[in-house]
């Protein structure tokens, strides 16, 4: 029984000692896997992947930026306005309108009748001083016959000097009757004519208050009239900005919903708002604005010309918007795009300014921007290379 019990702690002995034999085989199978140069074996990419990385990002064509005349342009708003406004009214009280002729938006000529008064009671007068007027030639003529009698029998000493004194001056006091009698048939006359609302000049009619049936007040507003259709814009501009306006200079500026209307500055304000510290610029606009969307009321955008300057400029398609910042990609000799982070100034057609942060003989991406990060290797499949940018 004492050598069966030995027998047994024996082989538990053996198992102990086999298993901690075990353990110190896996521990060091364990460390010589995490040795340095089976480490730098594990990391070690694959051939395919070295080959991948090294393969370009993308094909681009490069651009270089060039230099070119840009215009230098002052950025303004304003309102579109009449050019002038002429307020046309009855010119006689207490006549009815018996008929108006035009409505709003009608085109009228200088002279044209626009209304009509009730003449009936001017017509009565008229004819009141044509009589007037008869009468007084008929005595007029009976005072000249009476003074010429006068006359030759004062010289025939047949009648007084007092006497013929009196013939000579009735002559002259129906001459001057005649004379009123005829003034007051032109009062009537004119009266007469007033009767017409006519339109002061060319142009087109912007405002009607005429009514027919309506009782006419001198001083009243029947029409408003835009004289010759003309219009103009009356641009707001900065006072340190205003000096630099001259008669003459080219503008363009751009109704609400239409075409862009090129006009020519007429003058600039000798005053600025104290307020805003901005004064007037005033535009001409050409007759056929009103063809292109402009009407007299519309707060317009518009910009206006200086002149001319160089600057440095490269396709809009070159230049990336990222996080509220502008950026291009210039291509090394080693085919590397480089992200370059830049300030861009104005646009013209195709075309935006590049005021700093590049070189202007960089080659830069010209397309594409949006796929590339800074670092990409890329494949330049076209040169095209610009000397002058296009304006």
């Amino acid at each position: 029984m004492s050598t069966s019990k030995a027998t047994s702690q024996g082989s538990r002995q053996h198992i102990k000692r086999s298993a901690w034999l075990l353990g110190a085989a896996l521990l060091g199978a364990a460390a010589w896997h995490q040795s340095p140069s089976s480490s730098a074996q594990a990391d070690a990419p694959p051939p395919e992947r070295a080959a991948r990385a090294a393969k370009p990002a993308l094909s681009v064509q490069v651009v270089q930026a060039g230099r070119a005349s840009w215009p230098l342009e002052i950025s303004a708003n304003g309102a579109i306005a009449a050019w002038q406004e002429a307020v046309v009214g009855a010119e006689l009280s207490g006549l009815r309108l018996s008929a108006v002729n035009v409505n709003v938006g009608d085109r009228v000529r200088r002279g044209q009748v626009l209304a009509t008064l009730a003449a009936e009671a001017v017509e009565a007068d008229i004819q009141s001083a044509r009589a007037a007027f008869s009468e007084a030639v008929a005595l007029s003529d009976e005072a000249t016959a009476n003074a010429d009698r006068a006359r030759n029998l004062r010289a025939a000493d047949a009648i007084s000097a007092q006497e013929a004194q009196r013939s000579l001056t009735a002559e002259q006091t129906a001459k001057a009757r005649v004379a009123s009698a005829k003034a007051m048939l032109a009062a009537q006359e004119l009266r007469g004519r007033q009767t017409r609302v006519v339109a002061p000049d060319d142009g087109v009619i912007s405002s009607r208050s005429a009514t027919v049936g309506a009782v006419a007040q001198p001083g009243t507003e029947l029409f408003r009239l835009i004289r010759q259709s003309r219009l103009e814009w009356r641009a707001e501009v900065p006072s340190a900005e205003l000096v630099r306006v001259q008669p003459g200079m080219k503008v363009v500026a751009t109704p609400p919903g239409g075409q862009p209307v090129e006009g020519r500055v007429r003058m600039a304000s000798p005053t600025v708002d104290g307020a805003t510290r901005n004064g007037l610029v005033y535009v001409d606009l050409p007759a056929s604005a009103a063809q292109a969307g402009a009407r007299a009321g519309m707060f317009a955008p518009g910009r206006i010309t200086l002149g001319e300057a160089q600057g440095v400029s490269l396709p809009q398609g070159a230049v990336l918007l990222r996080d509220g910042f502008s950026y291009v990609f210039v291509v090394g000799a080693d085919q590397v795009v480089r992200q370059v982070k830049v300030s861009v100034g104005r646009r013209l057609g195709e075309r935006v300014e590049i005021l700093q942060g590049l070189d202007a003989k960089a080659r830069v991406v010209a397309s594409g921007v949006a796929f590339l990060a800074d670092g990409d290797t890329v494949r330049v499949v076209s040169d095209q290379q610009e000397g002058k940018a296009r304006s």
